[in-house]
């Protein structure tokens, strides 16, 4: 891949820290914006907004009575053996740092590291004051560690792998946050919450008069050019990692197969009329959900000689 190559056990753990990294963040602003809601929902609205976000991150619950915050932080937020919740998908980034620690830089290791011995004491706390310390936390944390490998890493094949676990995981985690308007939760607050979420709100409010504008809202989650984690920015920016990768393959390498999903979804997406947004949600979403489900097992099967991936639990090799 570079001049003196990468192991592709290596670079399967770049891809899937990256990945790991960015599905953390990424729960634990969901989570927040919808913490902000069973606030001020009364007790017997909770468990609709529980079993929604459940919903959102695609996890079913088998519970028979109303659930609570403290159940679907329980699940998605503290549980350390499910890669899908907050705890674990950290877990599975340290591991995966643990077999690739020739390759990112000891400032890197140690901020993940240092995240992952502190969960444990920040859960505690946050079992006090609130959820929002465990959240925050988490946030802060990605953002450092992010920051660092921008500041730390070479750009070469390590640094791409990385950054193309990001873009692919927050490409699904956007389009699973618009899923639960396919699935019929209804409201302006439910919009608000995803720009939250996205951490657009400012963002959106520079570009568009209509905050509370579900097909504005939904249209600059999807195709905005500019904001990075719309689902086109991920897109164009995963498929210029590939780009990238290939350069120093032969040219008529098999990663012109990964990146041929995303240029079709990019054409796809890039001409869908704003006001069209709302009403082609469901098809969009399903062709984006197609896209990351394709590009991820061609990603194993052209670079990491794995078993295609089939679900959340059973990724990164864990």
């Amino acid at each position: 891949m570079s001049d003196r190559g990468m192991l592709s056990r290596l670079a399967e753990s770049l891809y899937w820290i990256g990945r790991y990294v960015e599905r953390a963040d990424d729960t634990a602003r969901i989570i927040d914006s919808y913490v902000h809601r069973l606030v001020e929902a009364p007790t017997s609205e909770q468990d609709e907004i529980v079993r929604s976000l459940f919903s959102i991150l695609g996890v079913e619950s088998t519970a028979s009575g109303a659930l609570t915050a403290a159940d679907a932080l329980a699940v998605l937020a503290y549980d350390a053996a499910n890669p899908s919740a907050i705890a674990g998908a950290l877990v599975g980034a340290y591991e995966n740092a643990r077999r690739s620690r020739d390759i990112i830089s000891s400032e890197m290791w140690v901020a993940l590291n240092a995240t992952r011995l502190r969960l444990p004491e920040v859960q505690a706390t946050s079992l006090q004051l609130g959820p929002s310390t465990y959240l925050q936390f988490v946030r802060e944390r990605a953002a450092l560690f992010l920051g660092l490998a921008d500041s730390t890493m070479s750009r070469d094949d390590a640094w791409r792998f990385l950054m193309l676990g990001r873009s692919v995981e927050r490409m699904d985690m956007t389009a699973r946050l618009l899923r639960s308007r396919v699935a019929g939760v209804s409201g302006d607050q439910d919009w608000m919450a995803f720009l939250r979420a996205s951490g657009a709100m400012e963002a959106y409010m520079r570009s568009s008069s209509g905050l509370t504008d579900g097909s504005g809202i939904a249209a600059f989650l999807l195709i905005d050019r500019l904001f990075p984690r719309s689902i086109l920015f991920m897109v164009h920016e995963a498929e210029q990692w590939l780009k990238e990768l290939q350069s120093t393959q032969l040219r008529t390498a098999p990663s012109d197969l990964i990146r041929q999903h995303l240029v079709q979804a990019a054409t796809v997406l890039e001409f869908v009329q704003s006001d069209d947004v709302l009403f082609r949600l469901h098809e969009l979403l399903d062709l984006v959900e197609e896209t990351c489900i394709a590009v991820n097992d061609r990603i194993t099967e052209r670079f990491f000689n794995r078993i295609l991936a089939v679900s959340w639990t059973t990724e990164g090799g864990l």
